[in-house]
């Protein structure tokens, strides 16, 4: 049931995604299908999670920096956000489980800007309290991008991947061949997938597609890479039901946010 309904949403994504096509500027065809995306999870993803679009914060961010807007952010309802208007939000790095880049179409160009901007997401720091937690905790802000046509293959997506690292470079963590690898971050990338072509999925996820024997045999795997006509959407549902399931016991540390607040004038009561 789970797999039959997911895949009628991919083909339901990819029917839709042709109405913004026949509009004549990239803006007009890139927001509506974004809008696909964010109601997809928004209806389908578990209630302690939010879907915004935005900008990521921490403590050391300052007024009018240089920072990435993010298509999709998925952050913790529990965390606060700070509203610029217009839709578009400040998520505090503590609150995001992850950001989603959406392309009409997926070009290496498209690869090196969403790397770029999870390698920036992955750089800011955390400040959280922590007492006690249970399920899968994210190492890192999770990074995808989801696009609606590409390569023919995904072996492309992968070759583009990998060279924008070495330009990059971004040099990709060791991997045990044994045990449990959901505890390494990815230096960038957590997964990319194009409706109706396959996805490519960094192996470092609780639930994956290499089984233990293969890596054994081949210790130096770090992607699992798929060809297939149905399936990516429902790779990426797992991923983020997996990462937004899990009970925490963590709340936000705000004095490093205010370093930069002093009282002038300070008395005291009793």
């Amino acid at each position: 049931m789970l797999i039959a309904h997911i895949n009628a949403v991919e083909d339901h994504l990819l029917a839709i995604s042709k109405i913004p096509a026949n509009s004549g500027h990239s803006l007009h065809k890139g927001t509506p299908r974004e809008a696909f995306i964010r109601e997809f999870l928004e209806s389908h993803l578990n209630s302690t999670v939010a879907i915004g679009s935005g900008e990521i914060i921490d403590s050391q961010s300052q007024p009018g920096g240089k920072r990435n807007q993010f298509d999709i952010v998925i952050y913790k309802r529990n965390y606060p956000r700070l509203d610029f208007g217009g839709g578009i939000s400040g998520f505090l790095a503590e609150s995001v489980v992850a950001t989603i880049e959406v392309k009409s179409t997926l070009d290496k160009a498209g690869v090196a800007q969403a790397v770029g901007a999870a390698r920036n997401a992955k750089a800011l720091q955390k400040h959280e309290i922590k007492s006690f937690s249970s399920g899968y905790i994210p190492p890192s802000i999770l990074s995808f991008v989801v696009a609606y046509d590409g390569p023919a293959k995904m072996e492309t997506v992968h070759t583009w991947v990998k060279e924008v690292y070495q330009v990059g470079g971004i040099v990709e963590p060791a991997m045990p061949a044994e045990g449990d690898r959901s505890a390494i971050a990815s230096p960038a990338l957590e997964g990319v997938f194009v409706l109706g072509k396959g996805f490519l999925n960094y192996d470092n996820a609780p639930y994956g597609f290499v089984r233990p024997e293969a890596r054994k045999t081949h210790p130096e795997i770090r992607w699992a890479i798929a060809n297939s006509e149905r399936g990516s959407l429902l790779s990426l549902f797992v991923l983020l039901t997996v990462a937004t399931s899990n009970v925490e016991g963590a709340w936000l540390n705000p004095l490093p946010y205010l370093g930069g607040f002093k009282v002038s004038d300070l008395q005291f009561g009793v």
